[in-house]
Protein backbone atom coordinates (compact mmCIF):
# COMPACT_ATOMS: atom_id res chain seq x y z
CA UNK A 1 0.00 0.00 0.00
CA UNK A 2 1.28 3.36 -0.99
CA UNK A 3 1.73 5.81 1.87
CA UNK A 4 0.12 9.24 1.50
CA UNK A 5 2.52 11.97 0.73
CA UNK A 6 2.66 15.02 2.93
CA UNK A 7 1.43 17.96 0.96
CA UNK A 8 2.64 21.43 1.87
CA UNK A 9 0.52 24.22 0.47
CA UNK A 10 1.98 27.66 0.46
CA UNK A 11 -0.27 30.75 0.38
CA UNK A 12 0.80 34.17 -0.80
CA UNK A 13 -0.13 36.89 1.74
CA UNK A 14 -2.06 39.83 0.23
CA UNK A 15 -0.94 43.49 1.00
CA UNK A 16 -0.71 47.14 -0.22
CA UNK A 17 1.95 48.38 -2.45
CA UNK A 18 3.65 51.70 -1.83
CA UNK A 19 1.84 53.23 -4.78
CA UNK A 20 -1.52 52.17 -3.40
CA UNK A 21 -0.70 53.67 0.01
CA UNK A 22 0.30 56.99 -1.56
CA UNK A 23 -2.92 57.08 -3.56
CA UNK A 24 -4.99 56.47 -0.41
CA UNK A 25 -3.15 59.20 1.50
CA UNK A 26 -3.67 61.70 -1.31
CA UNK A 27 -7.38 60.88 -1.61
CA UNK A 28 -7.82 61.12 2.19
CA UNK A 29 -6.10 64.52 2.20
CA UNK A 30 -8.33 65.80 -0.59
CA UNK A 31 -11.45 64.65 1.27
CA UNK A 32 -10.20 66.22 4.55
CA UNK A 33 -9.53 69.55 2.84
CA UNK A 34 -12.95 69.51 1.20
CA UNK A 35 -14.66 68.76 4.50
CA UNK A 36 -12.63 71.48 6.27
CA UNK A 37 -13.66 74.06 3.67
CA UNK A 38 -17.33 73.35 4.25
CA UNK A 39 -17.07 73.09 8.06
CA UNK A 40 -14.79 76.09 8.66
CA UNK A 41 -17.41 78.74 7.91
CA UNK A 42 -20.10 77.39 10.29
CA UNK A 43 -17.54 76.81 13.06
CA UNK A 44 -16.06 80.29 12.63
CA UNK A 45 -19.56 81.75 12.59
CA UNK A 46 -20.35 80.02 15.88
CA UNK A 47 -17.11 81.27 17.47
CA UNK A 48 -17.82 84.83 16.29
CA UNK A 49 -21.39 84.65 17.61
CA UNK A 50 -20.14 83.56 21.04
CA UNK A 51 -17.57 86.37 21.06
CA UNK A 52 -20.21 88.96 20.14
CA UNK A 53 -22.52 87.64 22.84
CA UNK A 54 -19.74 87.97 25.42
CA UNK A 55 -19.01 91.54 24.29
CA UNK A 56 -22.69 92.44 24.42
CA UNK A 57 -23.05 91.02 27.92
CA UNK A 58 -19.94 92.85 29.12
CA UNK A 59 -21.09 96.18 27.65
CA UNK A 60 -24.64 95.74 28.97
CA UNK A 61 -23.40 94.95 32.49
CA UNK A 62 -21.16 98.04 32.51
CA UNK A 63 -23.92 100.33 31.23
CA UNK A 64 -26.40 98.94 33.77
CA UNK A 65 -23.95 99.63 36.62
CA UNK A 66 -23.45 103.19 35.43
CA UNK A 67 -27.20 103.68 35.01
CA UNK A 68 -27.86 102.47 38.54
CA UNK A 69 -25.40 104.98 40.00
CA UNK A 70 -26.88 107.79 37.88
CA UNK A 71 -30.33 107.10 39.30
CA UNK A 72 -28.84 107.44 42.80
CA UNK A 73 -26.96 110.65 41.97
CA UNK A 74 -27.47 113.79 44.03
CA UNK A 75 -29.53 116.27 41.97
CA UNK A 76 -27.31 118.54 39.85
CA UNK A 77 -24.14 116.63 40.78
CA UNK A 78 -23.36 114.97 37.43
CA UNK A 79 -20.38 116.52 35.66
CA UNK A 80 -18.60 115.34 32.51
CA UNK A 81 -15.09 116.07 31.27
CA UNK A 82 -13.68 115.13 27.85
CA UNK A 83 -9.93 115.37 27.32
CA UNK A 84 -8.24 116.14 24.02
CA UNK A 85 -6.75 112.62 23.89
CA UNK A 86 -10.25 111.11 23.82
CA UNK A 87 -10.42 110.11 27.47
CA UNK A 88 -13.87 110.55 29.05
CA UNK A 89 -14.76 111.11 32.71
CA UNK A 90 -18.19 111.23 34.36
CA UNK A 91 -18.48 112.08 38.06
CA UNK A 92 -21.44 112.16 40.42
CA UNK A 93 -22.18 112.32 44.13
CA UNK A 94 -23.77 109.08 45.26
CA UNK A 95 -26.73 109.37 47.64
CA UNK A 96 -27.42 106.82 50.32
CA UNK A 97 -30.88 107.95 51.40
CA UNK A 98 -32.87 111.13 52.01
CA UNK A 99 -36.01 112.59 53.52
CA UNK A 100 -37.66 115.74 54.80
CA UNK A 101 -36.26 117.91 57.56
CA UNK A 102 -38.40 119.59 60.18
CA UNK A 103 -38.74 123.26 59.25
CA UNK A 104 -39.94 126.21 61.28
CA UNK A 105 -42.87 126.54 58.89
CA UNK A 106 -44.13 123.08 59.86
CA UNK A 107 -47.05 123.22 62.29
CA UNK A 108 -45.33 121.11 64.95
CA UNK A 109 -44.70 122.62 68.36
CA UNK A 110 -41.46 121.87 70.15
CA UNK A 111 -39.84 120.22 67.15
CA UNK A 112 -36.11 120.26 66.50
CA UNK A 113 -35.90 122.21 63.23
CA UNK A 114 -33.01 122.48 60.78
CA UNK A 115 -31.90 125.98 61.76
CA UNK A 116 -30.99 128.29 58.88
CA UNK A 117 -30.27 131.21 61.24
CA UNK A 118 -28.31 129.87 64.22
CA UNK A 119 -25.00 128.20 63.28
CA UNK A 120 -24.59 126.81 66.80
CA UNK A 121 -27.72 124.66 66.41
CA UNK A 122 -26.35 121.47 64.92
CA UNK A 123 -29.21 119.00 65.35
CA UNK A 124 -32.46 118.56 63.49
CA UNK A 125 -35.27 116.05 63.21
CA UNK A 126 -36.02 114.04 60.08
CA UNK A 127 -39.74 113.84 59.36
CA UNK A 128 -40.55 110.15 59.26
CA UNK A 129 -38.38 107.24 60.26
CA UNK A 130 -34.98 106.88 58.64
CA UNK A 131 -34.33 103.69 56.70
CA UNK A 132 -32.84 100.80 58.63
CA UNK A 133 -31.79 98.96 55.47
CA UNK A 134 -28.09 98.09 55.58
CA UNK A 135 -27.38 99.90 52.31
CA UNK A 136 -29.26 103.03 53.35
CA UNK A 137 -28.08 103.27 56.96
CA UNK A 138 -26.19 106.53 57.56
CA UNK A 139 -22.46 106.02 58.08
CA UNK A 140 -20.40 108.06 60.56
CA UNK A 141 -16.68 108.43 59.96
CA UNK A 142 -13.57 110.61 60.14
CA UNK A 143 -12.47 113.21 57.58
CA UNK A 144 -13.16 112.18 53.95
CA UNK A 145 -15.18 109.23 55.27
CA UNK A 146 -18.73 108.99 56.46
CA UNK A 147 -21.85 110.69 55.10
CA UNK A 148 -23.01 114.26 54.53
CA UNK A 149 -26.33 116.08 54.68
CA UNK A 150 -26.95 118.14 51.54
CA UNK A 151 -29.79 120.64 51.17
CA UNK A 152 -30.85 122.37 47.93
CA UNK A 153 -27.98 121.48 45.64
CA UNK A 154 -27.86 123.49 42.41
CA UNK A 155 -24.55 122.13 41.17
CA UNK A 156 -21.15 123.41 40.00
CA UNK A 157 -20.94 127.16 39.50
CA UNK A 158 -23.87 127.79 41.85
CA UNK A 159 -21.99 128.43 45.10
CA UNK A 160 -22.87 128.26 47.91
CA UNK A 161 -25.51 125.79 46.69
CA UNK A 162 -22.81 123.48 45.33
CA UNK A 163 -22.05 120.25 47.17
CA UNK A 164 -18.69 119.95 45.36
CA UNK A 165 -17.41 123.14 46.98
CA UNK A 166 -14.73 122.36 49.55
CA UNK A 167 -14.09 125.82 51.03
CA UNK A 168 -15.70 127.92 53.75
CA UNK A 169 -18.19 129.32 51.24
CA UNK A 170 -19.91 125.94 50.97
CA UNK A 171 -23.26 126.29 52.60
CA UNK A 172 -25.26 123.24 51.56
CA UNK A 173 -23.14 120.25 52.67
CA UNK A 174 -22.57 119.29 56.30
CA UNK A 175 -20.68 116.38 57.83
CA UNK A 176 -22.81 114.05 59.96
CA UNK A 177 -21.50 113.56 63.50
CA UNK A 178 -24.21 111.27 64.84
CA UNK A 179 -27.67 109.78 64.39
CA UNK A 180 -30.12 108.84 67.15
CA UNK A 181 -33.54 107.74 66.00
CA UNK A 182 -34.86 110.54 63.82
CA UNK A 183 -32.39 113.11 65.16
CA UNK A 184 -29.35 113.92 63.05
CA UNK A 185 -26.37 115.73 64.56
CA UNK A 186 -24.04 117.74 62.33
CA UNK A 187 -20.35 118.37 62.89
CA UNK A 188 -21.07 122.01 61.93
CA UNK A 189 -24.05 123.94 60.60
CA UNK A 190 -23.08 125.66 57.33
CA UNK A 191 -26.73 126.17 56.36
CA UNK A 192 -26.98 129.10 58.77
CA UNK A 193 -24.02 130.83 57.06
CA UNK A 194 -25.79 131.17 53.72
CA UNK A 195 -26.65 134.64 52.50
CA UNK A 196 -29.37 134.57 51.38
CA UNK A 197 -30.72 131.45 53.04
CA UNK A 198 -31.09 128.57 50.58
CA UNK A 199 -33.87 126.42 51.96
CA UNK A 200 -35.36 123.56 50.05
CA UNK A 201 -38.90 124.44 48.88
CA UNK A 202 -39.98 120.91 49.74
CA UNK A 203 -37.89 120.76 52.94
CA UNK A 204 -35.91 117.94 51.37
CA UNK A 205 -32.44 116.71 52.31
CA UNK A 206 -30.21 114.04 50.79
CA UNK A 207 -27.56 111.91 52.45
CA UNK A 208 -24.44 111.78 50.27
CA UNK A 209 -22.05 108.89 50.79
CA UNK A 210 -19.17 109.61 48.37
CA UNK A 211 -18.22 110.75 44.88
CA UNK A 212 -17.93 108.22 42.07
CA UNK A 213 -16.13 108.61 38.73
CA UNK A 214 -16.51 106.53 35.57
CA UNK A 215 -13.42 106.79 33.36
CA UNK A 216 -12.86 105.64 29.78
CA UNK A 217 -9.11 105.66 29.19
CA UNK A 218 -6.46 103.41 27.63
CA UNK A 219 -9.00 100.90 26.34
CA UNK A 220 -10.59 100.40 29.78
CA UNK A 221 -13.81 101.47 31.48
CA UNK A 222 -13.21 101.83 35.23
CA UNK A 223 -15.21 102.97 38.24
CA UNK A 224 -13.34 105.04 40.84
CA UNK A 225 -14.57 105.32 44.43
CA UNK A 226 -13.27 105.97 47.96
CA UNK A 227 -11.82 109.43 47.41
CA UNK A 228 -12.74 112.82 48.92
CA UNK A 229 -15.13 115.35 47.39
CA UNK A 230 -13.22 118.02 45.47
CA UNK A 231 -14.25 121.32 43.90
CA UNK A 232 -12.41 120.54 40.65
CA UNK A 233 -13.09 117.30 38.83
CA UNK A 234 -9.98 115.12 38.83
CA UNK A 235 -9.20 113.13 35.67
CA UNK A 236 -8.73 110.53 37.04
CA UNK A 237 -9.32 110.90 40.79
CA UNK A 238 -7.03 109.40 43.41
CA UNK A 239 -9.52 106.69 44.27
CA UNK A 240 -9.70 102.93 44.02
CA UNK A 241 -10.43 101.79 40.44
CA UNK A 242 -12.62 98.80 39.62
CA UNK A 243 -12.54 97.38 36.09
CA UNK A 244 -15.92 97.21 34.35
CA UNK A 245 -14.89 96.53 30.74
CA UNK A 246 -11.79 96.18 28.62
CA UNK A 247 -11.30 96.29 24.88
CA UNK A 248 -12.98 99.71 24.80
CA UNK A 249 -12.63 101.23 21.33
CA UNK A 250 -15.39 103.85 21.59
CA UNK A 251 -16.66 105.68 24.65
CA UNK A 252 -18.44 108.95 25.26
CA UNK A 253 -20.57 110.59 27.95
CA UNK A 254 -22.98 113.46 27.38
CA UNK A 255 -25.04 115.51 29.82
CA UNK A 256 -27.98 117.57 28.57
CA UNK A 257 -30.19 119.65 30.84
CA UNK A 258 -33.82 119.59 29.72
CA UNK A 259 -35.98 122.67 29.25
CA UNK A 260 -37.62 122.41 32.67
CA UNK A 261 -34.20 122.64 34.39
CA UNK A 262 -35.36 120.01 36.85
CA UNK A 263 -34.15 116.99 34.90
CA UNK A 264 -31.43 115.97 32.48
CA UNK A 265 -30.46 113.20 30.10
CA UNK A 266 -27.14 111.42 30.33
CA UNK A 267 -26.08 109.72 27.10
CA UNK A 268 -23.72 106.74 27.28
CA UNK A 269 -21.99 105.30 24.22
CA UNK A 270 -19.79 102.25 24.72
CA UNK A 271 -18.06 100.24 21.99
CA UNK A 272 -16.15 97.04 22.76
CA UNK A 273 -14.07 94.65 20.66
CA UNK A 274 -12.22 91.44 21.43
CA UNK A 275 -8.56 90.97 20.50
CA UNK A 276 -7.70 88.15 18.08
CA UNK A 277 -11.35 87.62 17.17
CA UNK A 278 -13.60 88.37 14.22
CA UNK A 279 -16.49 89.57 16.37
CA UNK A 280 -16.18 93.15 15.16
CA UNK A 281 -17.22 96.04 17.41
CA UNK A 282 -20.29 95.85 19.64
CA UNK A 283 -21.64 99.35 20.35
CA UNK A 284 -24.31 100.20 22.92
CA UNK A 285 -26.04 103.56 23.30
CA UNK A 286 -28.15 104.24 26.36
CA UNK A 287 -29.81 107.31 27.85
CA UNK A 288 -30.59 107.76 31.54
CA UNK A 289 -33.07 110.30 32.90
CA UNK A 290 -31.67 112.15 35.91
CA UNK A 291 -33.94 113.93 38.40
CA UNK A 292 -32.42 117.31 39.26
CA UNK A 293 -35.12 118.57 41.62
CA UNK A 294 -33.07 119.83 44.62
Amino acid sequence: MQKPRLMCKFHRHAGFTLVEMIIVIVITGIVAVAVAVFIRAPVQGYVDTVARAELTDEADTAVRRLSRDLRLALPNSVRVTSLSNGQQFLELLLTRTGGRYLDESDAISGGNILDFANSSDMTFTAVGALSTDAVQTIQIGAANHGDYVVVYNLGPGQDPANAYCAGDSCGNRAKIAGVAGQTITLAANPFALQSPSLRSPGHRFQIVSMPVTYACANGLLQRYANYPIAAVQATPPAGTPALLANGVVACSFSYTTLANKRSALVGITLGLSKANANAGVVTLFHQVHVDNTP
